[in-house]
């Protein structure tokens, strides 16, 4: 089993870049996607997403149990990539603040015990100011308390930045 965390800004190609990892893979291919669509806009990138996503893939849509999701589909031979892991964040802090740690924590767990190969992604949001509202603060905390945490954890790291991918690990 190898873990890969492919992290990225915005529109920084990282999602393309992992969906081309795990396309080089023969192993039977799943796609975890945390988005919510709560919005026109989001639908509307939610759809472009799915669009241009590969058959290959069988797609899962799971905003919230992604420890859950990922139990179930773990299997020696697989190749199961989340994506992202920002917006499962998002949800979780939106939805239910209180349930979010207990939620980590079973992500993290199962990243040591998976048998399939896994491939995350997530936006790299720590990089600007300090955000001036408490939630924004809050997410941007927690999210790069969870990468470090995937980081050390995980057998790669890549960072995508206008396409291009950097080996952080």
């Amino acid at each position: 089993m190898a873990v890969h965390l492919v992290l990225g800004g915005a529109r920084s190609g990282k999602s393309r870049f992992a969906e081309q990892l795990a396309l080089a893979q023969a192993d039977p291919l799943h796609y975890i996607a945390t988005a919510e669509a709560a919005d026109a806009e989001m639908t509307e990138r939610i759809r472009h997403h799915r669009s241009q996503r590969s058959e290959r893939f069988t797609t899962h849509e799971c905003p919230h149990d992604l420890a859950g999701e990922m139990t179930r589909l773990d299997q020696v031979g697989r190749t199961i990539l989340v994506d992202c892991l920002t917006l499962w964040l998002g949800n979780w802090i939106e939805a239910e603040p209180n349930r979010w740690q207990a939620q980590r924590q079973a992500l993290l767990d199962r990243l040591t015990d998976s048998r399939a190969d896994l491939i995350l992604v997530s936006n790299e949001v720590g990089q600007g100011i300090v955000p001036m509202g408490v939630l924004s603060r809050r997410f941007v905390d927690e999210a790069g308390w969870l990468h470090q945490d995937i980081a050390q954890r995980v057998d790669r790291v890549t960072f995508v930045v206008a396409g291009l991918p950097q080996r952080l690990k």
